[in-house]
């Protein structure tokens, strides 16, 4: 029987994740298998790998031939170079001891390579972060600019007017309160006529003349008078 070490696809639309799986060569990709070596997530960056080393390391011994992905990562996590070097070992080229010792430094500058090249992520996006609120804080201090500048004009603008439209402005105040004094005293010869007086005047006329008629009989009642008084002297 041909034995795999391949993945198996789960997770969820454009969002997949997989495991690592050693199967039989003649099973469908995500049917049945042996075992669970580990999981796979390209959608981190570095992409993430959890495996068993062990198992995966002695599985390959066995001869399980891994696909070219999980070849990669088996590579990635030091497992082909162990395979290497204990075949060395078995050989008899090298000893265990120093088989171990290469496997040791070899992981100890892999770590620091993955470890420098998750810093240098990091730090790019750091960097892309702050360019990013460095532009966005320049725009909004260009359209805050140009919103004070268009508020300065306006207010400007408004004064100049102001300015201009001032004697206008005096000149229709003038005209309405010689509308409003025109109008009161319209309203003034409205509520006095003047024939009224008139009238009153003719009707007193009759009694200044009633009173000026005794006055012409007392003239007249005076020569009787003064008649009668000479006729007594008379006699």
């Amino acid at each position: 029987m041909s034995v795999k070490i391949r993945l198996a696809r789960r997770g969820r639309k454009k969002q997949a994740m997989y495991d690592v799986v050693v199967a039989d060569a003649r099973a469908p990709r995500d049917g049945r298998f042996i075992e669970k070596l580990g999981t796979y997530n390209p959608n981190t960056d570095p992409a993430t790998i959890n495996l068993d080393n062990d198992k995966a390391f002695d599985w390959v011994m066995k001869g399980a031939q891994a696909t070219d992905t999980v070849r990669a990562m088996l590579s990635y996590r030091g497992i082909m170079m162990k395979k290497h070097l204990q075949i060395g070992v078995n050989k008899g080229a090298i000893t265990q001891e120093e088989a171990d010792k290469k496997l040791e430094a070899w992981m100890k500058d892999k770590e620091s390579k993955i470890q420098g090249k998750v810093e240098r992520l990091a730090k790019s996006k750091a960097d892309k972060k702050k360019a990013a609120l460095e532009a966005e804080k320049k725009v909004s201090d260009a359209r805050a600019e140009g919103l004070k500048k268009k508020a300065q004009e306006a207010e400007a603008a408004l004064v100049e007017e102001i300015k201009e439209g001032g004697a206008e402005g005096n000149e229709d105040v003038e005209e309405d309160v010689a509308e409003v004094e025109e109008a009161q005293a319209t309203e003034t010869k409205e509520e006095t006529p003047a024939e009224e007086p008139k009238a009153e005047a003719k009707e007193e006329a009759p009694a200044v003349e009633a009173k000026e008629e005794p006055k012409a009989e007392a003239k007249e009642e005076a020569p009787a008078e003064e008649a009668k008084e000479e006729d007594k002297k008379e006699g």
